[in-house]
């Protein structure tokens, strides 16, 4: 038995919050005092202070309700804070280890653990992704040209600006399969095999969410194993990752010290999971987010991601991946989607689940991600100098409807510039994994 849902959802939200108060041999919801400024968590350090005077002027400016920093120097972890709210109901603090949805951040986790499997030789590269899958024949011929290349690097052939994203298509493309909602990423493909594509597979590059939805799939035949179960065991694990997750559509269903999302403009739309087409918060319900699991599912903290970035600062020294396959993950595409048009390289290009910006001559590059959702907004960045930093928000844009990601990527820079003298510390010690 189950209790009621309004019951079961108001203890997690006392509960979570931490706001029970108890009187008279009685328990009570206490009131929160608004009025109370939040103060920063983590480990304060003076020589630092550039990122704190970042992180809470950013917050109050966006009027985000909360943000993490992590930053990693040469793989320790030196600085880990929180700011603002983690939930505004109850007014909990973000905590440095709060988890998060990473939304596209979750690319570079599949690209990893894709290549893994090459390593592995469970696949090549240069595997045809439809017959791999032993997907029923499709209606645009061209799948058949279709690699785990292409899909890596977003050269597949789908691009969402001239047709669609699937991904956020559960309602239509349940009805489509006479399948019950919401479309999961099997329904998904199917649907999508009947579908034409954009443009000739490897021709060009287009941002595609569901070419990496077929990754996952591909992980799974490749390795016998579920997507996230392969992903925690063969590649979190290794690097002492332990409560990254793939995360849940509904309020109710969000794991423990998970933030609350807020849609920056407080949209609602019809509801595709749960009560179907009931009016939700944007974040809870109008898009289904276990579809997204290998493309935009992942739930991490900002400690999680830098430890993770980090893992590839000294190649030979990495527990996940040869430095073979770390250099491929940051090759250059060949043809448009790494060069010109008259056949200059690109000053930054698409790799294999990382944007990279080439170095100057002897110079390492700059590799980065973002990812966004409504209620969302990510930036993981692993710097040329040997800096790695992760910035997570629970809500998506500013009042000037900019994605807050892309307006703190160049102040964080600015910032670690700020420093001079770094700590010789690792918080990684006392993080738990």
């Amino acid at each position: 038995m189950h209790e009621p849902f309004s019951r079961r959802v108001l203890l997690k939200t006392l509960s979570s919050c931490g706001i029970w108060a108890f009187t008279a041999g009685r328990t009570r919801a206490a009131e929160p005092n608004r009025d109370v400024p939040v103060a920063p968590t983590g480990r304060a350090d003076p020589a630092l202070a550039s990122f704190d005077r970042l992180m809470a002027s950013f917050v109050e400016r966006t009027r985000s309700p909360g943000a993490a920093l992590a930053v990693t120097r040469g793989g320790r972890l030196v600085y880990a804070r929180g700011f603002g709210l983690a939930d505004r109901a109850c007014r909990r603090p973000v905590q440095p280890t709060d988890r998060f949805r990473i939304a596209s951040i979750s690319k570079p986790i599949t690209a990893v653990a894709v290549l893994q499997l090459v390593e592995r030789g469970r696949l090549r590269l240069e595997t045809r992704v439809r017959e791999f899958l032993r997907l029923p024949e499709p209606a645009d011929r061209r799948w058949n040209d279709v690699t785990v290349l292409h899909l890596l690097r977003h050269t597949g052939g789908w691009d969402r600006d001239r047709s669609f994203d699937p991904m956020f298509r559960s309602i239509e493309i349940a009805k489509a399969r006479k399948t019950a909602p919401p479309a999961g990423p099997h329904e998904i493909i199917r649907y999508m095999l009947d579908q034409p594509m954009d443009f000739d597979p490897g021709t060009r590059y287009a941002y595609s969410n569901f070419g990496y939805c077929l990754l996952g799939r591909v992980i799974e035949q490749a390795s016998g194993q579920g997507y996230e179960e392969y992903v925690q065991a063969n590649v979190l694990r290794l690097l002492g990752i332990g409560r990254m997750r793939l995360g849940k559509t509904l309020a109710e269903l969000r794991a423990p010290d998970e933030v609350t999302y807020y849609d920056a403009r407080g949209h609602k739309a019809p509801a595709v999971v749960g009560k179907i087409g009931r009016e939700t918060p944007v974040p809870y319900g109008a898009f289904y987010l276990e579809a997204m699991d290998a493309h935009g599912g992942w739930i991490a903290s900002a400690v999680d991601l830098v430890r993770f970035a980090s893992a590839f600062d000294v190649p030979q020294a990495c527990k996940v991946l040869s430095p073979a396959s770390i250099e491929t993950m940051f090759a250059r595409p060949e043809g448009p989607a790494g060069f010109e048009s008259d056949g200059t390289p690109k000053a930054a290009y698409y790799a294999c689940g990382w944007m990279v910006r080439p170095g100057a001559a002897g110079r390492a590059p700059n590799t980065w991600h973002t990812g966004g959702l409504s209620g969302t907004s990510t930036l993981l960045v692993r710097r040329h100098d040997g800096l790695n930093w992760a910035v997570l928000f629970n809500t998506d844009r500013g009042p000037d409807g900019k994605r807050l990601a892309g307006v703190i990527d160049p102040l964080v820079h600015r910032a670690a510039d700020e420093v001079r003298s770094w700590p010789d510390i690792d918080l990684f010690a006392g993080a738990s994994p």
